[in-house]
C-alpha cells in the first residue's frame, strides 16, 4: 500500500483516496514575474513524479496546478518595466511552460490563473465576513482574524504566540493583530483592480488557492502539495480560509518538498543566489536536471553544485550506455506493459520504494542494479525492464545514441555534430589509407574536445564525455 508523509500529522499514513480509484491533487504553482529557477523546477518535477506513480498504480488523477498572475511582485516588476502586468505574466507563463516541457513534466489536468477566479475569491471572502472570521479595516482592506480560528498554527506546529514573534509576520497598523492576513487589498493608483462589495481592489495571495482548489476539486480533496517554504504562512492561511468557510478539513494529505540549497542557503530570488532553469539548460541536458532532482528524496534538501550535476550526468550516461549496448526489446516501448509487478524481484523493489512516500532514491538504485545485471548477463530483458521502470520516473526514454551525442550549448572551439561526423569520416578514410598517424591525430583532437570514439565491428560511434 502507498504511504505518504503527511505534513499536518507529521507521520506516514496509508493513502486512502476519498473516491475509490480517483485522486484529486492541488499543487501551488508559480508566481510569474521572472524565469523559473531550480527551486521551481523541483516543485514541477517532484509532483510530476507523484502524478506518474499514482497513474502507474491505476488511479485517475485530477491534477490542478495554479498560476499566480497578480500580486505585489508582479505589479512592481511591471511598473519597473513600464508594461501592462498581463503582458509581463503572459511572457513568463510561456517561459514556464517551455521549461516544464523541457524537463519532461506532464501538463496538469487544469492550470487556472488567479485573475480568472476573482469572483470566486470575493464569494469566499463574503462567507468569512458573514461567519465573523474576517473584518473590513479602516483603509478598505479586508483581513482574516486569525484568533477567531481555533486551529490556526496546526500545520506549522506553532502556537499563536510563537507565530506572532516570527520574523515573517509583517506589521500593518490597520490590522487588529499582526498575525492577521489580507484577503482583499483596496485599490491603489497604477494597480490592476476589480469591483467588490468593499470597493475596487484585488485579492490577497492566499485566498486564490482556497478558491481555485474548491472550484476544481470541491471542498475536500486528497493531496495538497507545494514547496516547504509555503507551509507557513501560505498553506496555514489556506487551511484557515477553507476550513473557516466549510467547517471541516479540506485536505487529507499535505505534501511539501524540501528546499534547493546553494552553499547551505535556500535558493531564492530574494537572496540573489538562484539559477534559472534556462541558465542550467545551456550547460546540461534537461534529463540530467530531472535526474538530479529525482535521485534525491523529495522531502530532503537538494544541494546544487556543478559537481552534483556533473555526477548526475555521468550516472545517467551509464544507464544510457547500457541501453545502447543491450538494446531493449520493442515491447519496452509500451511503457509499463512489460513490467511484471508481482513476480519480478526488481519491479517489486521499485514498487516498494515508490509506495514508501515516493522514495525515488531507492527506485533509482533499482535502475542501477538492473543495469549491472544487463551488463553481467548480456540479457536484453534487463535492459527492457530498465527502460520501462525508468519511464515511470520520466527517464531513459530517448534513443541512447541521441542522449549520448546530445549537442551541448556550443561554446568557442566546441565541435558541432556535423563537424564531429565529418572528422570521423576523415579518420576512417585515413585508416583505410593506412595513414595511422593522421587517424590518431583526429582521434586526439576529438578527445581533447570531450568526444569519445568507440570502434566496433559494426563501425565507429561517438559520445560526449
Amino acid at each position: 500500500m502507498l504511504k505518504i508523509y503527511d505534513t499536518l500529522t507529521r507521520s506516514r499514513r496509508e493513502f486512502i483516496p476519498l473516491t475509490p480509484g480517483e485522486v484529486r491533487m492541488y499543487v501551488c504553482g508559480m508566481t510569474v514575474y521572472d524565469y523559473c529557477h531550480l527551486g521551481h523546477a523541483r516543485v514541477l518535477v517532484v509532483f510530476d513524479s507523484v502524478v506518474r506513480w499514482l497513474q502507474t498504480l491505476g488511479y485517475k488523477v485530477i491534477y490542478v496546478r495554479n498560476i499566480t498572475d497578480v500580486d505585489d511582485k508582479i505589479i512592481r516588476r511591471a511598473l519597473e518595466n513600464h508594461e501592462p502586468f498581463n503582458a509581463l505574466t503572459a511572457r513568463y507563463i510561456q517561459a514556464m511552460e517551455e521549461d516544464a516541457m523541457a524537463l519532461g513534466v506532464i501538463s496538469p489536468s487544469f492550470e487556472p490563473r488567479a485573475t480568472e477566479y476573482v469572483d470566486s475569491m470575493i464569494a469566499m471572502i463574503e462567507s468569512l465576513l458573514n461567519r465573523g472570521l474576517a473584518y473590513v479595516a479602516s483603509n478598505g482592506d479586508v483581513f482574516y482574524d486569525v484568533r477567531r480560528f481555533p486551529g490556526y498554527g496546526k500545520l506549522s506546529g506553532k502556537s499563536l504566540d510563537d507565530l506572532r514573534a516570527g520574523e515573517r509576520v509583517e506589521i500593518d497598523t490597520n490590522k487588529r493583530d499582526p498575525l492577521d492576513f489580507v484577503l482583499w487589498k483596496a485599490a491603489k493608483p497604477d494597480e490592476p483592480s476589480w469591483d467588490s462589495p468593499w470597493g475596487k481592489g484585488r485579492p490577497g495571495w492566499h485566498i486564490e488557492c482556497s478558491a481555485m482548489s474548491e472550484h476544481y476539486l470541491g471542498d475536500q480533496f486528497d493531496i495538497h502539495g507545494g514547496g516547504q517554504d509555503l507551509q507557513f504562512p501560505h498553506h496555514e492561511n489556506e487551511i484557515a480560509q477553507s476550513e473557516g468557510v466549510h467547517g471541516h478539513s479540506h485536505v487529507n494529505y499535505w505534501m511539501h518538498n524540501g528546499f534547493v540549497r546553494v552553499d547551505n542557503e535556500k535558493m531564492s530570488k530574494s537572496l540573489g543566489n538562484f539559477f534559472t532553469v534556462r541558465e542550467v539548460l545551456t550547460r546540461y541536458q534537461p534529463e540530467v536536471v530531472r535526474f538530479f532532482i529525482v535521485r534525491a528524496h523529495y522531502r530532503s534538501p537538494l544541494n546544487y553544485s556543478d559537481a552534483h550535476l556533473n555526477d548526475a550526468r555521468s550516472a545517467l550516461e551509464r544507464l544510457y550506455t547500457v541501453l545502447k549496448n543491450h538494446a531493449p526489446s520493442q515491447d519496452s516501448e509500451v511503457a509499463t506493459a512489460v513490467i511484471d509487478w508481482e513476480n519480478n524481484v526488481y519491479a517489486r523493489r521499485f514498487m516498494s520504494a515508490m509506495n514508501d512516500d515516493f522514495n525515488t532514491p531507492e527506485a533509482v538504485a533499482v535502475l542501477f542494479d538492473l543495469a549491472s545485471e544487463a551488463n553481467r548477463t548480456g540479457d536484453s530483458h534487463y535492459a527492457s525492464l530498465l527502460k520501462a521502470l525508468g519511464g515511470v520516473l520520466g527517464l531513459l526514454q530517448q534513443p541512447p545514441q541521441q542522449y549520448l551525442q546530445y549537442p551541448a550549448h556550443l561554446q568557442d572551439g566546441q565541435y558541432s555534430v556535423e563537424e564531429i561526423e565529418n572528422m570521423i569520416q576523415q579518420r576512417l578514410q585515413a585508416r583505410k589509407e593506412r595513414n595511422f598517424a593522421q587517424a590518431d591525430t583526429l582521434r586526439q583532437q576529438l578527445a581533447e574536445a570531450g568526444i569519445i570514439l568507440e570502434d566496433s565491428p559494426q563501425g565507429t560511434t561517438w559520445r560526449r564525455e
